[in-house]
């Protein structure tokens, strides 16, 4: 299994690329995740909470190491790894998975 090379290539877009980098200054601007294992260290806090994790496996910026100590963390909480994904939420393993994820919540009363 292999990233998907035409999504790959639409990071060339223009359109795609502002997306992006406003999505990522969001991030840069609120601190990230800082700490870096603040999530980790409170899961306490949200452990009552369905969710589901989804991971791409060629994902370089989120490595599928801080999925897995995620899930670790969490055990309720549902864990996907996505063959053939990396980082896009965009790519069609990761939105497929998150849209099934979505479905189901819909379902929780």
């Amino acid at each position: 299994d292999r990233p998907d090379q035409k999504m790959i290539d639409s990071c060339d877009d223009p359109k795609m690329a502002y997306a992006i980098s406003l999505l990522e200054a969001h991030y840069f601007i609120h601190n990230t995740f800082d700490p870096d294992d603040k999530l980790l260290r409170d899961i306490d806090k949200i452990r009552h909470i369905p969710g589901t994790i989804v991971q791409g496996r060629y994902d370089i910026v989120c490595p599928p190491r801080s999925a897995w100590d995620l899930h670790k963390a969490w055990p309720e909480a549902h864990f996907e790894v996505i063959p053939d994904a990396g980082h896009a939420s965009l790519e069609l393993g990761v939105a497929k998975a998150l849209i099934q994820s979505t479905e189901k919540f819909k379902k929780i009363t």
